[in-house]
């Protein structure tokens, strides 16, 4: 079966996104609105994208009436915002932040998330994260009326002491920090501590050797 995307409403191409782009990473991000009230919000239209610079790309949809909600505006009128990862102990802290918590009203105070300075920018990490990334606005697009596409530079990445094993080296114990991922519906979310490993391989035009070149 196939779907043409432009035939079907805004919500059902987000139910066909959502339930086949899986797992997804979470970016709780903080911002600090102009009326300096702290906002936290989990987004999981989210990847890094780059390295020279260091880029991180979030996907904020806007609200019901097609307005960008706090994070987005937060950005957008700041230029800065932290992107915390999310581990399996913060998921109540983390899905309390998803509220439609009012303007004036610190989803930092509402969740009771604890947060810790940045060094760079003024919105705070979320302390109990495993990994904080510190952004600085590099671009925001507003494509269709839905959402606005975030592009951030990585200023500064924190990652905590206990899961740093080798700093020279920039090795980190990624499954200690037991890291969650977002799947299809309004509630699912998945654990990253069942993994396998399959080693890239070189290339061997041994593999051709012989093969009819017509052949698919």
């Amino acid at each position: 079966m196939h779907f043409q995307m432009k035939d079907l409403t805004p919500r059902e191409r987000y139910k066909l996104l959502i339930s086949s782009v899986t797992p997804r990473p979470i970016a709780w991000v903080t911002t600090i609105g102009a009326n300096g009230v702290v906002n936290a919000a989990p987004y999981s239209f989210f990847n890094a994208f780059g390295d020279s610079p260091a880029l991180l790309v979030l996907g904020l949809l806007h609200d019901g009436e097609g307005a960008d909600k706090d994070t987005a505006t937060n950005i957008k009128a700041g230029g800065e915002f932290v992107v915390n990862l999310v581990r399996e102990d913060d998921i109540e802290q983390m899905n309390l932040s998803c509220a439609d918590v009012p303007r004036d009203v610190s989803e930092i105070e509402y969740a009771g998330i604890a947060t810790a300075p940045a060094l760079e920018v003024a919105p705070p990490l979320i302390a109990t994260s495993p990994v904080s990334f510190e952004c600085r606005l590099v671009e925001a697009l507003d494509i269709g009326t839905r959402q606005s596409v975030v592009i951030g530079e990585v200023l500064v990445t924190h990652v905590a002491d206990e899961f740093v094993t080798d700093p020279e080296r920039l090795y980190l114990d990624t499954p200690a920090m037991r890291l969650v991922g977002r799947l299809h519906g309004s509630g699912n979310y998945v654990r990253t501590t069942d993994t396998f490993t399959v080693p890239r391989p070189r290339y061997d035009p041994e593999r051709l050797a012989g093969r009819d070149s017509t052949s698919p």
